[in-house]
């Protein structure tokens, strides 16, 4: 993600360099570093900027590695749980659970522990330890959505900053404008914008990507928990 950042903020970079340079010296390019674009930025702007990217990054990567360990599930699980509990061995069905360690898993260990009781108890048990399990594999969720609307809004911020600039600087050299000196505040306002554009994005879609999966697991939650209560009535058909 960082490096499609930088790649994309030295494309517009070099864009917009062309036409100064060729009428400098034509035939000649130069090619804007990473230190050279965050000093045209400005740190105020491009430093929250690339703190929210690298953000962004590691909740991508450890919410897809939880959410995908969440939905892993043992092969037959449901069916040895069945079988378990008609031959009323208990303990061994809840030792089934434990080593499978997964939300679908913990949420049949609760529904076990509370046989005996009524099945509206039960199933509120289970209900609620699915909602406890759901709550955890949404852990910061919400951050990733709050990058993708305040980093497009930061980078707004410094194209604003940066046109004050500009024309600032036109308000006080008068008839004698020059490109180069008007040049530190278009760069800002241009990079500014881009960067904050480009993490918006990025966060959006990872939080779109994850809030897709956490669906998928809650799906196959509720399907176990409907699976497990139908197991209960079994015995009384």
């Amino acid at each position: 993600m960082g490096m499609l950042l930088f790649a994309v903020i030295q494309e517009v970079g070099a864009g917009m360099t062309a036409p100064v340079q060729d009428t400098v010296q034509e035939g000649t390019k130069k090619m804007l570093s990473m230190w050279e674009l965050i000093q045209y930025g400005g740190w105020a702007f491009m430093g929250p900027l690339f703190l929210m990217l690298a953000l962004a990054a590691f909740i991508l990567v450890e919410r897809f590695l939880t959410i995908n360990r969440a939905s892993k599930e043992e092969g037959h699980f449901m069916f040895n749980i069945r079988d378990l509990i008609h031959d009323g061995k208990i303990e061994a069905a809840l030792a089934l659970c434990r080593k499978n360690g997964t939300p679908i898993s913990r949420m049949v260990e609760k529904g076990i522990n509370r046989i005996g009781r009524p099945l509206n108890d039960i199933n509120a048990a289970i209900e609620n330890v699915g909602k406890l399990e759901v709550s955890r594999l949404e852990k910061n969720i919400a951050t990733l959505a709050t990058i993708s609307g305040s980093a497009p809004m930061i980078g707004f911020l410094g194209t604003v900053v940066g046109m004050v600039k500009v024309f600032f600087r036109i308000s006080n050299e008068g008839n004698q404008i020059r490109v180069d000196i008007l040049s530190e505040g278009m760069y800002q306002a241009m990079v500014t914008t881009v960067a904050g554009l480009i993490v918006g994005i990025l966060a959006y879609i990872s939080y779109n990507f994850l809030v897709a999966r956490i669906e998928k697991v809650v799906y196959i939650m509720e399907a176990r928990a409907t699976e497990f209560m139908d197991l209960l009535h079994e015995p009384a058909v």
